[in-house]
């Protein structure tokens, strides 16, 4: 059986997932009766993946066509989560990369593209929906050229293989067709994955080597560590050491071998060269580590990972309803589930915080922070976390930050606004460009600071026809800080339920957050003022009646739902006085100092 490995690239939502969906049907992968036969997005396991509709998690499984064995890398597309793509990427032997044909090459695009050229891998591109009635596949393939010939390596870079595809229906070919309405399978992929693609190169004659790139867990067999085999062979019993580049950790047995098949794993005597595998029996291991023979004692070097540009300060809840919604509310809790997600989540640090109590958790940007503090919250945890904060570095005495590229596409109807907005945020413009549909792409240059809350705004200022999407640029000399301040806050003056009769004169100030009978406390933020000062109102208070009658008044009052926040939204939201409660059940903000007599002292104010 020979080996194929790729990796399958692109930017968010250009059918990445979808493709490999077909891959899995069109090989057999399931029986005809299984339920996967009429699934999408079947590597999107996990349960915020299929909400949101995008791949967080790196993940691998393997197909067969013919006399090939195909181990698919799937890898996320949105810049926040790079780190799983920089983490699996050595894995890889070659490359399908994925291109909207209507969309073309977008900032992501470009980060895996280079990743997977630094790597040294053999391209195959993917020009996906061209079934799509915006569909400009020429404007396609002479940016995706235009884009080879900035990050290419060497000239066979250059010499890239076209494959067209209609994912969603199954369909590819080589040549494009007349219409996409035409018949197809993927065969047409498969033979040029086993023509383009190089076998692993694994030299079975030396001792056993394998970089861990990825740790997985279950119930049954404990700690899995994942990896392409480098060279040699391991059999379950085998002795190996563990090492952190030159260093050798420990010595450990392996107690089993495991192969990908679809999107298990089966038990097998010994690994294949060059194969990606799972071995057991490694309870402290570690990804980054290498597994060796210990005949030769020489690692890898260890994964590298572009580092943090934002961070959080993440503590126990302390509010008046903290600890009444979930399971695990104490800091020691909270800090013994972050280090435990440093072992797979590499892209992320976790430290003290010098400055008070709780933990500073810094992250690629603010969806990666969020979707971490999401899965927490679903798994039984109360925190509360503060405003996301730009990590500044200093370089030859001199103070940086972080700056962005941003693409925005958006019709031509909200240029006007969404220009405004990033003109306050000091953007920089770098290239515009409107399609015949009318719909305009414009790149600009911002600090991430100045970017912090533009994805809140551009949801609210288009009614959600905006797309964006960032590629980190570097770090280079302090900008302007242009961020606006958002108006002030209505803050809840007392601890209690809230009633019709109270909210009734807070919505005459602005929006609310909460609705009748909803739990309120001292300090909490129920609302957004009008104005630019924060205002306390007491939304408890009850209508004194001498009759029934007249106590039956709140039954007429009219009010306004709610304005929701999710909780991306409430990161935005924050202040630097200011905190987000997170419970399973609920989602709060609040200040952090939430007595009024105290907060009201000249040194509290922000």
């Amino acid at each position: 059986m020979q080996i194929r490995n790729i990796a399958i690239i692109a930017h968010v939502d250009h059918g990445k997932t979808t493709l490999v969906d077909g891959m899995l049907k069109q090989t057999h992968t399931f029986r005809d009766n299984q339920a996967e036969m009429n699934q999408t997005t079947i590597l999107d396991s996990n349960e915020l993946e299929r909400e949101r509709g995008i791949t967080i998690l790196a993940k691998n499984t393997a197909v067969f066509y013919k006399d090939y064995k195909i181990n698919i890398i799937d890898t996320p597309g949105h810049a926040d989560f790079s780190g799983e793509v920089e983490r699996v990427i050595n894995m890889a032997d070659g490359a399908l990369l994925i291109v909207d044909a209507a969309e073309g090459p977008l900032p992501q695009t470009r980060f895996v593209l280079e990743k997977a050229l630094d790597q040294g891998l053999k391209v195959i591109v993917v020009i996906n929906k061209i079934d799509r009635k915006d569909a400009d596949i020429d404007r396609v393939k002479a940016q995706v050229e235009d884009l080879f010939l900035l990050l290419a390596r060497r000239d066979e870079d250059l010499m890239f293989p076209v494959v067209y595809a209609v994912a969603r229906e199954e369909k590819a070919w080589d040549i494009l067709p007349s219409s996409p309405e035409a018949e197809g399978t993927l065969a047409p992929l498969f033979e040029k994955i086993i023509a383009e693609i190089p076998a692993p190169k694994a030299d079975t004659t030396k001792p056993f080597k394998m970089l861990v790139t990825n740790i997985d867990f279950d119930a049954f067999k404990g700690m899995y560590a994942i990896g392409k085999v480098l060279q040699g062979t391991v059999h379950a019993g085998d002795k190996v050491a563990i090492m952190n580049e030159d260093a050798v950790a420990e010595y450990q047995n392996v107690k089993s071998v495991f192969t990908s098949k679809g999107l298990g794993r089966v038990e097998v005597p010994e690994s294949t060269a060059g194969d990606i595998i799972a071995l057991t029996g490694l309870p402290n291991i570690q990804i980054g580590q290498t597994l060796t023979d210990p005949t030769d004692l020489t690692g890898m070097p260890t994964i590298r990972i572009t580092e943090p540009t934002l961070r959080i300060v993440v503590s126990n809840n302390t509010s008046p309803l903290g600890g009444k919604e979930g399971e695990f509310c104490t800091i020691r809790q909270v800090e013994e589930r972050l280090l435990r997600e440093l072992k797979t989540n590499i892209g992320l640090r976790v430290e003290q915080n010098p400055n008070g109590s709780g933990l500073i958790v810094s992250g690629r940007g603010e969806l990666h922070l969020a979707i971490l503090v999401e899965t927490m919250r679903r798994e039984g945890f109360e925190l509360e976390v503060g405003k996301p904060q730009v990590i500044y570095k200093t370089v030859n005495g001199e103070k940086q930050e972080p700056y962005e590229e941003l693409t925005v596409e958006i019709d031509q109807e909200y240029v006007g606004i969404i220009t405004e907005e990033l003109g306050r945020r000091r953007a920089e413009m770098l290239d515009t460009f409107t399609n015949a549909r009318g719909i305009s792409r414009m790149v600009y240059k911002i600090s991430s600071n100045n970017l912090l809350g533009f994805r809140s705004k551009i949801i609210s200022k288009t009614r959600g026809n905006g797309l964006f999407a960032a590629r980190f640029l570097g770090y280079e000399s302090m900008g302007v800080n242009a961020r606006q301040l958002r108006n002030g806050a209505m803050i809840a003056t007392e601890l209690g339920q809230v009633t019709a009769y109270g909210l009734e004169p807070a919505q005459h100030h602005g929006d609310t957050f909460v609705g009748p009978g909803e739990m309120v406390y001292e300090g909490m933020i129920i609302g957004l003022n009008n104005r630019q000062e924060d205002i306390d109102i007491n939304i408890c208070k009850i209508k004194k009646s001498t009759n029934v009658r007249a106590a039956a008044a709140d039954m007429g009052i009219q009010l306004a739902p709610p304005m929701k926040l999710s909780l991306e939204q409430m990161l935005d939201f924050i202040e630097d006085d200011e905190l987000l409660e997170i419970t399973p059940k609920s989602l709060r903000l609040r200040k952090k100092i939430l007595q009024k007599t105290l907060r009201n002292k000249p040194n509290n104010n922000r």
